[in-house]
């Protein structure tokens, strides 16, 4: 096991940009005599600490009880009382309240081709959301800056990433032509091993996507996994924000019922963010 001092806000940064899953661990409250004050922070991770919450027992105690938490595989937040005493045997006798934060970034891998008005307002939403984002265009002055986190891709034939992308995605296609859509969804169609497959579009390009598709030889079981229109219709609005926040509050949906199967609660923040931008 590694001890690393230095600040916890940049291991936590790191561990974000990184994907690492990690515990934040918070001291709350204190009685009486204590090694750290209120506030005071430490990152953990299966194999390495940064910055410190006192040291000593108490310390120890807490990075087992963060890696029990990151073992178990869930997200949580719980808050335990930790007497020095008694249970950490430390001279100081006082009492602690630490906050435990068990944090999985990344809720999940999300490919987005297109890098046209909704595209641009959505990738960085998803990014904001702690998605893993890879970003696929033809046109390189559109990716040349991409929000942290995100990778971006620039092909000639954007076709050509369909092999090299992660099993389980979240693939969506929103290009700015209807061929080069329609080329995507074949190649995802016939090569099915995602999570979805979302389209933007209406119902009437819907409708012709699934005629082409069936003349193109393609099984229905795999044409009806095509999602077109794509995104929450509970959200209205035509403009690319609006979209584009329709389309993400799709994933996350998707991803608490995804939650709700392992026990896991979508993550308080992810909400908060979205909302952020849906008020802007």
């Amino acid at each position: 096991m590694a001890l690393h001092g230095g600040s916890w806000a940049t291991a936590a940064a790191e561990r974000e940009r990184c994907g690492d899953a990690y515990v934040l661990a918070t001291v709350l409250s204190t009685a009486g005599s204590t090694p750290r004050e209120a506030g005071a922070k430490m990152v953990i991770t299966g194999e390495d600490t940064w910055a410190s919450i006192g040291g000593g027992q108490l310390e120890f105690l807490v990075i087992q009880r963060a890696r029990a938490l990151l073992s178990a595989g869930a997200t949580v937040q719980r808050v335990e009382g930790m007497p020095l005493g008694a249970e950490a045997r430390q001279c100081c006798g006082g009492s602690v309240s630490v906050l435990f934060e068990v944090i999985r970034p990344g809720v999940g891998d999300v490919v987005v081709f297109g890098a046209g008005h909704v595209a641009r307002a959505l990738v960085p939403l998803l990014a904001e959301l702690a998605f893993r984002v890879r970003w696929v265009d033809n046109r390189p002055e559109l990716l040349a800056s991409p929000p942290v986190g995100v990778h971006g891709e620039c092909l000639a034939d954007p076709v050509a990433a369909v092999p090299t992308l992660p099993d389980g995605a979240e693939v969506l296609v929103l290009t700015h032509d209807h061929e080069l859509d329609y080329r995507l969804v074949h190649a995802l169609l016939n090569d099915f091993r995602w999570r979805r497959v979302g389209l933007i579009g209406s119902h009437t390009k819907a409708e012709r996507f699934r005629t082409r598709l069936a003349r193109d030889g393609l099984a229905p079981a795999l044409i009806e996994r095509l999602e077109c229109p794509v995104g929450l219709t509970s959200i209205p609005g035509k403009r690319p924000m609006a979209v584009a926040i329709a389309i993400a509050a799709g994933l996350l949906q998707r991803s608490g019922e995804a939650d709700e199967e392992t026990g896991e609660a979508l993550d308080w923040r992810q909400l908060r963010r979205l909302l952020e931008h849906a008020t802007e």
